[in-house]
């Protein structure tokens, strides 16, 4: 498996970037989108990084533009749909694949690391079978707003249902024993 920490990645600014360069912090990736039933969960996640940043806390907002091309916009687009509608101020990278053969190679790790995610999963791909769309099986990402919590010592700790909103009790709870080690 790749080393997380090394692997290069893109600010949505265009600026180059790493894990390592967020290295000591309890990190949660999320694949976002802005045209997404479950867009309002930008929302949630921009709490929780305001609630726990000061102890060493940050999300890491990845668009992505795989699932019912959810995520149209340009890189500029994105940000200000963010921060218009939702306050956003967590870092967000370049937009790139999170599931299939382009996908991205932090995505890659970080779905080797844990192929298995916690939260309802049977439910939504019920929905999407109901519209016609043949979701993804695991261990591939289901959706968007799925999120992965990588530990302060760069290990990929657990992973979540694209449903479990960031106010789900099983979540902050997974953060917050990350961020009390």
């Amino acid at each position: 498996m790749a080393d997380l920490a090394t692997i290069a990645l893109t600010r949505i600014d265009g600026k180059p970037d790493t894990l390592a360069q967020h290295a000591g912090k309890v990190l949660l990736v999320v694949n976002v989108a802005s045209k997404c039933g479950l867009t309002p969960q930008y929302e949630g996640l921009e709490k929780l990084y305001e609630t726990y940043k000061d102890r060493g806390f940050e999300v890491l907002g990845f668009p992505a533009n795989d699932f019912g091309a959810q995520e149209p916009g340009t890189h500029e687009e994105i940000v200000e749909f963010c921060q218009l509608n939702y306050g956003v101020s967590f870092p967000l990278f370049a937009k790139a694949d999170v599931t299939g053969p382009a996908k991205q190679p932090l995505y890659a790790a970080l779905i080797e690391a844990v192929p298995g995610k916690q939260g309802d999963v049977e439910s939504m791909k019920e929905r999407f079978k109901g519209y016609g769309m043949t979701p993804n099986e695991d261990p591939e990402v289901l959706w968007n707003f799925e999120k992965f919590l990588i530990g302060k010592d760069g290990t990929v700790v657990g992973r979540f249902a694209p449903a479990m909103t960031p106010e789900d009790p099983a979540l902050v709870a997974a953060i917050e024993a990350e961020l009390a080690k």
